[in-house]
């Protein structure tokens, strides 16, 4: 009862009076409208987002040097995309000329010294810096908000985080804010162990969080360690995995050993929230009031729903460092289908990787990584958890956490020389763990061939 109440006072009067001193904030105004756009027609939000994809298009041509000198030398002025089908016109946006062009992307009137500027995760090892105004960080965490209360969590209650390298408030301001507004507890997956998961469980206990957020494998080995250890009080009513691939075998471990449904999630930090579920799980809900998304094949062209393509986006939001037809260098799978939750936000069926995590053949067609993974847990048990490693055209390394009944390893070996066309040779590695990156997150297929 206390727990309850202490919730919606954070909800109706703590937050509100913390915004209020804050002073020409838009958050709470901003996601209470989201609230209601949310099941506007399609129609409607699709010509809303056109709307914002024209204008922003229009804002860089005349406010942004990087981008007036890239269509000018393309041939292009925004005049001429006048409908959706026009975009791929567009040149595409690479890591490496954002990486190249650094401050020269931000517009004018804007300085660097007074915008928020952060650092991507360095899964490739070369990160990204990316400038945004404080208001379009508000518009971002007002959206995620929205898309969190899919799950049943509501404004006030605690969260318990599975995070890589976590901020934890460490001043008397960060904490009197963590405790007012939302408090939450981090089990930090840099350093995952029975100390860290039963000294996680003590503070849930205290704080007694309804929504466990974080890295997808990360909530997955908290469950396996909650299962081992025999841990009854972290009980969420709501569960958000994010930042990687949610395999199914992880799905539904997570969803045995906890007794809810996960609600998967889809975003970068780039852009911040692309797609996620919503309480019908039949697919992955667009975020398109904030971002245009297309889905393209290696030529470029739009491929067909229920067909993988790589995804591009354009942020609608960020006029300081505008993002136009940005490649994430993720692959992912359109949907025509519509959710049967009435709302009008467009769907895709689900994300199926990085470009970079797609395993290459001496003759150049690709597979993709974490469907060879998910198969291979499907066809030999015993397989606790396993990550690829393409090291050479001919050469692919299994690193393999065994399980107790795991006895199959040349069956695994030969599925996947088999996979490779007898063409690559085949090492089989157990081992106790498959580490982090130094960003907390996990990669279960990593190549290091280039194309051919």
């Amino acid at each position: 009862m206390i727990r309850t109440i202490l919730s919606g006072l954070r909800r109706r009067i703590f937050e509100p009076l913390y915004y209020a001193t804050k002073g020409g904030s838009v958050f709470l105004d901003y996601w209470k409208k989201l609230e209601d756009t949310q099941f506007f027609s399609e129609t409607f939000l699709l010509s809303l987002q056109w709307a914002r994809f024209v204008a922003m298009l229009e804002y860089a041509y005349q406010s942004n040097q990087f981008y007036q000198s890239r269509f000018n030398n393309h041939g292009i002025n925004p005049a001429d995309i006048k409908i959706p089908e026009n975009v791929s016109r567009l040149p595409i946006l690479t890591k490496q000329e954002i990486r190249q062009a650094g401050k020269d992307m931000i517009s004018r009137g804007f300085e660097p010294g007074r915008l928020l500027r952060f650092k991507t995760g360095g899964s490739t090892g070369k990160p990204l810096e990316i400038y945004i105004t404080e208001e379009c960080s508000e518009l971002r965490i007002a959206c995620a908000r929205r898309h969190d209360r899919w799950t049943g969590w509501e404004v006030g209650q605690p969260i318990g985080a599975v995070w890589g390298n976590p901020v934890l408030p460490v001043d008397l301001k960060s904490r009197l804010r963590n405790c007012f507004l939302t408090p939450t507890i981090y089990l930090d997956t840099m350093k995952v162990n029975e100390k860290s998961v039963r000294e996680f469980a003590r503070r849930w206990e205290a704080v007694k969080p309804t929504l466990l957020f974080g890295h997808a494998h990360s909530i997955f080995v908290l469950a396996d360690f909650v299962r081992t250890l025999n841990i009854d009080s972290i009980r969420p009513k709501n569960i958000i995995s994010s930042s990687m691939m949610l395999l199914p075998n992880e799905r539904k471990k997570i969803e045995q050993v906890f007794g809810v449904k996960v609600f998967d999630r889809y975003g970068c930090e780039e852009v911040s929230l692309i797609a996620s579920e919503c309480e019908r799980h039949e697919g992955m809900h667009l975020n398109i009031e904030h971002l245009f998304i297309e889905f393209v094949n290696e030529n470029g062209e739009y491929v067909k729903p229920g067909e993988p393509g790589k995804i591009i986006v354009t942020d609608l939001m960020n006029r300081a460092m505008p993002l136009i037809r940005y490649q994430l260098e993720d692959v992912g799978v359109p949907s025509d289908q519509k959710c049967s939750c009435g709302r009008g936000l467009p769907m895709m069926e689900k994300v199926i990787g990085r470009v970079a995590d797609f395993l290459i053949k001496k003759d150049g067609s690709r597979v993709a990584g974490v469907s060879l993974i998910e198969n291979t847990l499907t066809r030999i048990p015993g397989i606790e958890q396993m990550q690829i490693i393409q090291e050479a055209l001919d050469w692919v390394t299994l690193n393999i956490v065994p399980g107790k009944c795991f006895s199959q390893q040349e069956e695994l070996r030969a599925y996947f020389e088999k996979l490779f066309e007898y063409q690559a040779s085949v090492e089989i590695r157990l081992v106790e763990e498959i580490k982090p990156e130094e960003s907390g997150k996990y990669r279960f297929s990593v190549c290091k061939v280039k194309s051919v």
